[in-house]
């Protein structure tokens, strides 16, 4: 019995009846919304609509079928069950007869699929959370393990200046960071109660919907009825903090499969990510980053996906709210794996230290610091960029870098120059003249990482204190 049908005629058409059920989809919310039925149950006993007996024959049906379908899936097979919701109260009446039914006084669908979906976006969030610091942590260990090995960075994808492994490493846990803050950020605004909206306007039972937030780890009911169970900003939320996290993934994963080259060189594969080519035997592929990187049009698909459904919606409750279900899923389950799989590449990874740090040292990566020392000396930076400009060109015609000049050719283009410039030229010299908060000065990239490690020790603090 469909749990509408007492002023219809006639059945549904059966290529639609099987059309418009989300059973198959969110049976995926069956946990959430036993947990959510147990609150509501205790609330109905505390305004006596259930008796105390009724209660504990609804709670307790409701942990077996939580237990039964744990161990049996095929209790899930339910061709009937229209949504979760359906399944859920088809079991209960299984079990316990007509008291089943008593459980939807004063609720409907529209307050429980709002109130599933937060809790279940609540709990992905926080597994988000931990597997961010997971990944964050293989960071921050393999920028210290990197020690003052250095590499080149890059804009315009041309070699800028020589920067240390540690602070490129380090880039992207700034990233992650940033990401673990908008997901916390979204479980802040998501923790409210929609239980007690009724359909739109507000149960007809006075409910005391504070003690079902709390029994729920809410932390607080919702404010207005017609919002509760028409909002999916919450979603929206999730699903744009996800696209985010997806773009940084990808940007790492894209820079590796570059670095992975043999035109570069400075990145070797390791083979437990990596697979071969059916035609060609010497290639070793980057697979797990290139899916990671392919992964990340899904998350950034569905995000808009929800948000286009959203626009155009009145309110309160509609259908189309039921097709934002399947990219939530999608998305907190695909980034998931992402980030597992992006730890686990990050563990294995090896990086040739020595090809990074001869290309630190090649084709000009000193230029900026060279600017810098005329600048020092009373050379205005503009003149100075210019000199150094022609500096460079003249070592592109004999064949050296910026430290083979001799000083009197140096001195030719400006009488500035004197014997301390090859020193300032260094690679050392190059890198501790970055010497400001976020620079890649080998003393502040020390602290960099002292307080990545600090902020992580945060982030695992947090986390655990949801679990």
């Amino acid at each position: 019995m469909k749990m509408w049908s007492g002023r219809f005629r006639q059945p549904l058409d059966p290529d639609f009846e099987r059309w418009q059920r989300s059973f198959p989809f969110d049976k995926q919310l069956l946990k959430q919304e036993l947990a959510a039925s147990a609150a509501y149950a205790n609330a109905l006993a505390g305004i006596a609509v259930l008796s105390s007996v009724e209660l504990e024959q609804i709670t307790a049906a409701l942990r077996a079928i939580g237990d039964e379908a744990g161990s049996n899936p095929a209790l899930l097979q339910d061709d009937e069950a229209e949504d979760i919701h359906h399944f859920v109260e088809k079991q209960l009446v299984s079990r316990i007869g007509e008291v089943g039914y008593k459980l939807h006084s004063g609720r409907s669908r529209n307050e429980q699929i709002a109130t599933d979906l937060r809790l279940y976006i609540r709990a992905q969030i926080d597994a988000a959370l931990t597997s961010l610091a997971d990944l964050m942590e293989i960071f921050v260990q393999r920028a210290t393990d990197a020690g003052d090995r250095t590499m080149p960075s890059y804009t315009h994808l041309q070699r800028a200046e020589p920067v240390l492994v540690a602070h490129w490493l380090l880039a992207y846990f700034e990233m992650l960071a940033r990401d673990a803050d908008r997901l916390a950020d979204c479980r802040k605004r998501l923790n409210v109660c929609p239980l007690g909206s009724g359909a739109i306007a507000g149960s007809t039972l006075s409910l005391d919907r504070k003690s079902i937030a709390k029994k729920l780890s809410f932390d607080s009911p919702t404010a207005n009825s017609m919002d509760a169970t028409s909002d999916r900003d919450f979603a929206i939320e999730f699903l744009q903090a996800l696209s985010v996290l997806g773009v940084h993934l990808s940007r790492w994963s894209e820079e590796l499969i570059i670095f992975c080259t043999q035109e570069f060189g400075f990145v070797k594969l390791p083979e437990s990510y990596s697979t071969g080519s059916s035609a060609m035997p010497q290639k070793q592929n980057p697979d797990a980053l290139e899916l990671i990187r392919a992964k990340s049009a899904r998350l950034i698909a569905n995000a808009n996906s929800v948000t286009i459904n959203m626009k155009g919606l009145p309110l309160a409750y509609n259908k189309d709210l039921q097709e934002t279900q399947q990219p939530i899923f999608d998305s907190a389950i695909t980034a998931l794996s992402m980030l597992q799989h992006a730890t686990g590449f990050m563990r294995e990874v090896q990086f040739d230290f020595a090809v990074m740090e001869a290309a630190a040292q090649s084709h000009f990566m000193n230029a900026f610091a060279a600017a810098t020392y005329l600048a020092s000396k009373g050379v205005p930076f503009r003149r100075a960029h210019e000199i150094i400009g022609a500096a460079v060109r003249l070592c592109m015609d004999k064949g050296c870098e910026l430290q083979g000049l001799p000083l009197t050719e140096l001195q030719g283009l400006h009488p500035a120059f004197a014997q301390d410039f090859y020193s300032a030229v260094q690679l050392n010299a190059v890198l501790d003249c970055h010497d400001v908060i976020g620079g890649t000065a080998r003393a502040r990239v020390k602290q960099a990482l002292a307080a990545a490690s600090q902020r992580i020790s945060q982030f695992k603090g947090e986390a655990h204190a949801h679990a």
